[in-house]
């Protein structure tokens, strides 16, 4: 399982992210549009005709949507290249599976992710079953996929994963605060001491954190949508993603995990 397989491909999609949920119109989304229906912006290529320009023409909320790798895996494999608009008998399944296939492919993130974590190595061979076990599940059938229990699948490897990250966070030593679900929305928090912190689902939407020391931070599910990244040190920092990149605040001061983040696109 190469971290190529989890990062999305459009070329190789058949649109699915732009077919299969709905949007509501919001900040995220310029327009409302049910699920299964077509956005307007996608072309006969199953290309965003937008794609440069979406924040500008008000759909910002696709920059930051990260299949890992589904959509086309799901084109691909489980539908054997087929897609929904030459065979129509298809879409219905397809859409349904793309949601479990994303988030069976986010899962493998995470789990490749923290088996790069030399600190958690003694739980590295349960990593690397829960990642065989994953990948398996992958490869099932539409049916298969769609009878799939993936919260007791999310609930099985998430131990192995908080483990790896309290051994990986203990190498900052000291105190490492917990802020795990906390909503932080617009805290002022520049130059806040957060290394080694668990910021898990923490809700940071607009929060400021510039020259904050995150470092060995676990970023597991955070919101960063508009957090305020400059200046801050994120070397070494745990399970962030380039779509909560995307979603921040950054620039040239902003010091990021090394290697940093792979794209999403």
């Amino acid at each position: 399982m190469t971290e190529l397989v989890l990062r999305a491909d459009c070329s190789r999609c058949a649109g699915l992210c732009c077919v299969a949920p709905a949007f509501a119109k919001s900040s995220d989304f310029a327009i409302d549009k049910p699920a299964g229906r077509a956005c307007p912006n996608l072309g006969d290529d199953f290309r965003c005709g937008i794609h440069d320009r979406l924040p500008e023409k008000g759909f910002p909320g696709c920059v930051v949507f990260d299949c890992f790798g589904a959509g086309q895996h799901v084109t691909q494999v489980t539908f054997g290249g087929g897609d929904w608009r030459r065979t129509p008998g298809i879409a219905g399944p397809m859409f349904a599976v793309l949601p479990v296939m994303r988030q069976l492919h986010e899962l493998l993130w995470y789990v490749t992710q923290a088996l790069e974590l030399p600190a958690a190595r003694r739980v590295h061979p349960r990593l690397r079953a829960a990642l065989a076990e994953t990948v398996e599940l992958t490869r099932g059938t539409p049916e298969e996929l769609l009878a799939l229990d993936v919260d007791a699948r999310r609930a099985k490897v998430n131990p192995l994963l908080q483990k790896a990250s309290e051994l990986a966070r203990a190498q900052a030593g000291g105190r490492r605060p917990d802020h795990r679900g906390a909503n932080l929305i617009g805290r002022r928090m520049r130059g806040a001491a957060l290394r080694g912190a668990s910021l898990r689902g923490a809700l940071l939407i607009g929060a400021d954190l510039r020259d904050a020391d995150l470092r060995l931070a676990d970023f597991t599910g955070a919101d960063l949508r508009g957090t305020d990244l400059r200046g801050a040190d994120l070397t070494g920092a745990l399970f962030l993603t380039q779509s909560q990149l995307t979603a921040a605040v950054t620039d040239e001061t902003t010091r990021l995990p090394q290697p940093a983040v792979s794209s999403s696109r």
